[in-house]
């Protein structure tokens, strides 16, 4: 069989390369039931073959229905593939912006699956790490589809031999400890919905800085505002819920048990209003989805902390090159070929160019941010 890479603007959002991988579209040949495969060229895992490993044992520990399930395994001599569940309803942010009506209830829907999944994870001892809205998709293009998350490759089974301290995760919305390089729990993963949680109800990230320095200042201390006009019609109880995530102090932060208990969550404090238009010009201004796909790895977050004198001893992996669009055609003649053909698709056009600058634009912070505060925040 042959391979064939897709282009990140597919509907199904999960099929695109990664840091050292890229996802094909297959269709089992028995049962003609499409599937993710993770092509992983062997070479790019030596001396990381502990990565793979706990990637591969935390999603066998794992079945949810708000998480992207690994399926099966296949190797061959040069490659290693993860048959994953496909999911092709698109990324949050997208359907955000494409939908005519959103509101507070519809932000606290997505929460609550969001939360409940995590609870799920962190009952089973397992921290994810990396929450981020480009790690949440929709499972079909239904309009109710469920949410899923997705990437555990930087997940970590908690009293697995080693105290958590590895900065790993994107910035924008790690907790405040991981940046600090002190020892973390569960808790992270908390922060990261708190983060989420504020995105889906402006459009705009809690921090920003055209200086990084101030920008992981602002993280460290957790300083964040509800800035108006863009918090003006949003609930009290959406704040308070906020708030009890973003809490500098991991002992003090809700768990995702309290968080499933909150009135904005589990009773009838969600605001119905419609609050589409803010929130989708805001996410179209600050997260252009050619901006939003250029998340930091766990390489350039320890790159960038030690270069700002963050105390990091930490030495980061390398960077790895992708592997070449006939990964599936390997020598060794893989098992999984057996099994799967690559569905073959014309390419699909490019996304639109990203958002001009409001007019009259200056160099200093505006509240929200402008795209250009996006793109110093991860240079």
């Amino acid at each position: 069989i042959s391979g064939s890479t897709f282009h990140p603007s597919w509907p199904a959002a999960f099929l695109c390369p990664g840091a050292f991988s890229e996802v094909v579209l297959a269709e089992e040949k028995r049962t003609q039931r499409l599937v993710a495969i993770k092509c992983i060229p062997k070479k790019a895992l030596e001396g990381k073959e502990n990565n793979i490993e706990n990637e591969i044992a935390v999603l066998h520990r794992i079945k949810h229905p708000n998480i992207v399930s690994l399926e099966d395994i296949f190797e061959s001599t040069s490659h290693l593939y993860l048959v994953m569940q496909l999911v092709s309803g698109g990324e949050l942010f997208d359907r955000i912006v494409e939908k005519g009506f959103y509101t507070e209830r519809d932000a606290s829907q997505l929460i609550h699956q969001i939360l409940d999944a995590v609870k799920y994870l962190h009952d089973m001892g397992i921290v994810h790490r990396d929450l981020k809205p480009e790690n949440l998709l929709y499972y079909s293009m239904d309009e109710d589809s469920k949410i899923m998350i997705s990437d555990f490759g930087l997940s970590k089974i908690e009293g697995s031999g080693s105290v958590m301290s590895t900065a790993c995760g994107t910035p924008g919305y790690v907790a405040p400890e991981v940046l600090a390089q002190k020892p973390y729990s569960k808790a992270v993963d908390c922060w990261s919905i708190g983060v989420i949680s504020y995105i889906l109800l402006c459009g705009y990230p809690p921090f920003y800085d055209e200086n990084d320095a101030k920008l992981f200042e602002q993280i460290l201390k957790a300083e964040y505002e509800f800035d108006s006009p863009y918090w003006d019609d949003i609930s009290d109880s959406a704040k308070d819920f906020i708030c009890h995530l973003m809490e500098k102090e991991p002992s003090k932060r809700y768990t995702c048990d309290q968080a499933l208990q909150h009135p904005w969550i589990s009773g009838d404090t969600a605001l119905d209003k419609n609050i589409h238009e803010s929130v989708s010009a805001q996410i179209k201004k600050n997260f252009a989805k050619s901006k939003w796909k250029q998340a930091f790895n766990a390489t350039a977050v320890v790159r960038h902390m030690r270069r700002l004198q963050l105390g990091t001893s930490l030495e980061g992996p390398s960077q790895l090159t992708p592997t070449s669009p006939s990964a599936l055609t390997a020598a060794g003649q893989p098992a999984v070929s057996e099994h799967f053909s690559v569905v073959e698709h014309s390419e699909p056009p490019l996304p639109s160019p990203p958002l001009p600058p409001p007019p009259n634009t200056t160099t200093t912070t505006t509240h929200p941010p402008t795209q250009s505060d996006q793109e110093r925040r991860v240079t």
